[in-house]
């Protein structure tokens, strides 16, 4: 299992990519989730516009045997959702940090993201 170290995560294991202005932030699920859920069947996703604080909920994945909330890893407006997961979520299993992305996010405060795991500590609290 990989978790790049140019993201951030949480403890629900969703990943955070910031742009490198610190506007912007690309959402998904770490490689761990996608593992642990299995075959990922379904996606469902916030409305462009929406406002999502830290922590809320901003969606759902369905897998074949389970369905698993998403939570924001930050608070933000949703500027951009993943269109092409609604005909291939499999993708999240495929490639969970790139084609796999769920959301992405004008960042209310990129000071926020200090409260997210690095690499290291994340892969420390999933025992890889």
């Amino acid at each position: 299992m990989e978790f790049p170290s140019d993201l951030r995560y949480t403890q629900d294991h969703e990943w955070l990519r910031l742009s490198s202005d610190g506007k912007t932030a690309t959402v998904g699920i770490t490689d761990f989730a996608q593992h642990e859920l299995g075959d990922i069947v379904y996606v469902e996703l916030p409305d462009v516009d929406a406002e999502i604080a830290a922590g809320e909920e901003f969606g759902t994945v369905e897998a074949v045997k389970t369905v698993s909330e998403l939570f924001m890893p930050i608070s933000g407006t949703v500027v951009e959702i993943n269109e092409d997961l609604d005909d291939s979520p499999e993708s999240v299993n495929e490639d969970a940090y790139g084609a796999g992305w769920m959301v992405k996010i004008s960042v209310s405060d990129s000071a926020d993201v200090d409260a997210l795991m690095d690499s290291g500590a994340y892969a420390e609290m999933v025992g890889t």
